[in-house]
């Protein structure tokens, strides 16, 4: 398959954003940019070779799959401990959450990924994919290059660990927005 300069253009245009989201929850906010534009290099690269027997959407996250495996496997890489991370431009002060929800709700995200994040790299990878990023079993197969029963079989026990940590090390709480919200329990001493 031949990709001329427009056309690559318009799969950065409509991957990117995506992949850009897909790597930060696996690599960290400041490795994603840089590991972004290496995915679209390699793709850049390789896209003569896309034969198609999958669907493109899968053909890249596995280029950026394989991008963020190498880099979290490199011994250089030392993922940085994370801030609160808000989310500009989703609500306005006129139609959305008020700053006091937005607050608890970025605090409960940021305790969820935590514990993401510390899942060992094979099922962060499939709860990553599943849940965030929303890709089928199937897709997430493919992308990884298991089969979708190990897709099932990860997914399964990677929700079990989650759910343990969540159970061990959060109170949850319905707040006033009637929204899910959580207090950590004590110390955090998460060990997987």
């Amino acid at each position: 398959m031949e990709y001329d300069e427009k056309e690559f253009q318009a799969l950065y245009k409509t991957f990117q954003p995506a992949i850009l989201r897909y790597l930060a929850r696996l690599a960290g906010e400041n490795e994603a940019e840089d590991l972004t534009q290496e995915v679209f290099m390699r793709i850049r690269r390789s896209i003569g070779s896309f034969r198609g027997e999958s669907s493109l959407s899968t053909w890249v996250f596995r280029i950026a799959a394989n991008a963020a495996l190498d880099k979290l496997r490199s011994p250089a890489f030392k993922k940085p401990a994370r801030g609160p991370e808000g989310d500009p431009g989703q609500d306005t002060p006129d139609n959305g959450p008020s700053p006091d929800q937005r607050l608890i709700r970025n605090e409960m995200n940021e305790c969820i990924r935590s514990f993401i994040e510390k899942l060992p790299e094979q099922y962060r990878d499939v709860i990553v994919l599943s849940e965030l990023e929303e890709k089928k079993n199937s897709e997430i197969s493919e992308i990884l290059g298991v089969t979708v029963g190990t897709v099932k079989i990860r997914l399964h026990r990677a929700r079990a660990m989650l759910k343990e940590e969540l159970a061990s090390n959060c109170n949850f709480y319905q707040d006033q927005g009637k929204g899910l919200s959580c207090d950590r329990k004590g110390a955090l001493n998460i060990t997987f």
